[in-house]
């Protein structure tokens, strides 16, 4: 796939889960070689729009700013802050001038269906929460993490902005399941974060994320009328 915006992170794989066909896409590229700040998310997004994907599930390895978000839980998070500086975040540069709402950025029908699936599999599951999107590839300073949870912002990480947000312009339908790996290191009592911490955490963790893959998408409804659907109905001018 080639767009305007260039190549995905990486070929796109096929597969089928209950009767549903699936593309997986590694946002970081096939061997990891992508950090944060240097996805180009636009092409990802708009390589999944011409396959004709309609739902895309996000998952991602994050970190808590709330002691009561434990390292091992799942967030299904409801609202984003974007904190990067400098990504390409939109697919309307001109000159046709679009603004579509993202007062509500995750799929409501996908997020309710993803807690409750959660919950049957016995998963420690949040069902909603905010997830801080920092530029990176650096961790918070500890006063900037402390400054974060004290807005009450649950989860801290480096790649749902632009994502999320671009998906809705293409009404595509996202759901976020955040894995939390560890916690960020303004939360009190917690030591500094490092990356063999995450890698741990999100190996030990992996099981459970297929486990609620598998499961999530089958029961998914065929028919989409949510938000995301006809975001771009009342957007443009």
């Amino acid at each position: 796939f080639r767009s305007p915006d260039g190549a995905p992170a990486a070929p796109v794989t096929y597969g089928e889960i209950g009767g549903r066909t699936v593309a997986f896409m590694p946002r970081h590229g096939s061997a990891h070689t992508l950090p944060p700040h240097m996805i180009n998310y636009r092409a990802n997004i708009s390589a999944m729009k011409q396959l004709g994907v309609q739902r895309i599930i996000g998952p991602n390895a994050c970190g808590s700013l709330q002691a009561h978000v434990k390292p091992g839980d799942f967030v299904i998070c409801d609202q984003f802050v974007d904190r990067t500086t400098g990504r390409k975040d939109t697919f309307y540069d001109g000159p046709q001038t679009t603004h579509v709402s993202s007062a509500d950025p995750y799929c409501l029908t996908m997020r309710s269906v993803a807690v409750q699936t959660a919950r049957e599999l016995g998963i420690s599951v949040h069902d909603s929460g905010t997830v801080v999107v920092i530029q990176g590839p650096r961790f918070s300073t500890r006063a900037e993490s402390r400054w974060f949870a004290s807005q009450g912002w649950e989860v801290i990480n480096m790649t749902q902005y632009p994502e999320c947000y671009l998906a809705r312009e293409q009404e595509i339908c996202y759901c976020n399941i955040s894995l939390i790996t560890d916690y960020d290191a303004g939360t009190a009592g917690a030591p500094p974060v490092t990356n063999d911490d995450v890698v741990r955490v999100f190996a030990e963790n992996t099981q459970k994320i297929k486990d609620l893959l598998f499961a999530m998408i089958p029961v998914l409804p065929e028919e989409r009328d949510c938000v995301c659907a006809s975001a771009l109905s009342s957007a443009e001018f």
